[in-house]
């Protein structure tokens, strides 16, 4: 099969899906990989390294998916790349279709088929989203405890304290990866760490992180209750192909202190805090009811080189499966498809949509 890897132009987003040591396994397979020039360049993956994996390079993204059947990118893509897609293409990138309704209507009018890494799923778990969700959840509390400072909007708390200095109170809203990977840096920063979650395992996972960690139910009165003393508070919901709940409620934004920081990892499925609207690494952050929001759509991004290779190394197995498998039914791929010749035939994802 002819596969394509184009440069992703999300704003500030340098990530790629592959690398070349990915490439080197399927070009040794008997597929032509095609790369747009210096696709990989912000991940620290120049055009020759690519080259020697068997890659083709090719100037443009025109003539990048002018050759590929498959394309397979990281982020959805952007109106600019409309114009580039095909209904004859297979398109495998993260998408978030259900907080994106008119990239969901730009695929069907297309009609090709679109396979969403983060809904794919293999017993009971999200594989492909996974390693970007521990990446987020690490970058929520490093930002949040930056922006925390005073010189950029915060109250000028250190977040784990000083002898005679109080510590920093964190609030983390779900206990999956991206909620774990938080829960992790938040308490070996030595913050006060509550992480609400709906399953005992997972409140007992969170408990056993340390002594300065409580894993809780998320009960409407006490998730309120947490985040009027919040410092830091980390949105990590999720609700495979849908739409994000609001759990955090505008009136309980109300109720924090100002100058306290909100970092929603939950707005790629619009955000599980009902103030969250998508920021970009351009301007990251804004103030709502004097608190800080940090809400980027690509949070990843920020580090390319460790995304990357995370995210190449879940990848490529899931990519050997498609194009020995293809998307039938009796496939793991299958599970990932979120639209099938412009038709959308994911369950969450269609009912996100017609909300």
């Amino acid at each position: 099969m002819k596969i394509g890897i184009p440069v992703e132009i999300k704003p500030f987003e340098k990530r790629v899906a592959l690398l070349p040591a990915a490439v080197a396994e399927l070009t040794a397979l008997g597929h032509a990989v095609f790369l747009q020039a210096a696709a990989g360049a912000g991940s620290g993956y120049d055009d020759l390294a690519y080259i020697a994996a068997g890659a083709i390079i090719l100037s443009d993204a025109e003539s990048l998916y002018g050759e590929a059947e498959l394309i397979i990118k990281v982020k959805e893509p952007v109106a600019a790349e409309y114009d580039y897609l095909r209904e004859d293409q297979l398109l495998f990138s993260y998408l978030h279709l259900a907080a994106n309704p008119e990239l969901a209507s730009q695929l069907q009018k297309i009609g090709l088929t679109a396979i969403a890494f983060e809904t794919l799923m293999v017993d009971n778990s999200l594989p492909l989203l996974a390693p970007m969700s521990d990446v987020a959840g690490r970058i929520a509390v490093q930002t949040g405890a930056n922006l925390l400072y005073s010189t950029h909007g915060g109250k000028g708390l250190l977040l784990g304290g000083l002898p005679a200095a109080e510590r920093g109170n964190v609030v983390i809203i779900g206990a999956g990866n991206a909620g774990g990977n938080a829960a992790i840096v938040a308490q070996s920063l030595g913050a006060l760490v509550t992480v609400f979650d709906h399953k005992r395992q997972k409140q007992l996972q969170m408990r056993q992180l340390g002594q300065n960690v409580s894993g809780l139910y998320p009960y409407p009165d006490a998730v309120a209750a947490a985040i009027e003393h919040a410092d830091l508070v980390v949105g990590a919901v999720l609700v495979p192909g849908a739409r994000a709940p609001h759990v955090v409620t505008t009136d309980m934004v109300k109720s924090m202190q100002p100058g306290s920081v909100i970092v929603d990892i939950a707005v790629d499925q619009g955000g599980c805090v009902e103030t969250t609207r998508p920021t970009d690494y351009s301007a990251p952050t804004y103030i709502e009811e004097e608190v800080v929001h940090f809400a980027v759509t690509n949070m990843p991004a920020a580090v390319p080189r460790s995304a990357s290779q995370a995210l190449s190394a879940e990848l490529l197995p899931y990519v050997k499966l498609l194009l020995e498998e293809g998307i039938a039914k009796e496939s793991v791929i299958s599970s990932g498809i979120n639209i099938e010749k412009g038709r959308i035939v994911h369950p969450a994802v269609a009912r996100s949509l017609r909300n």
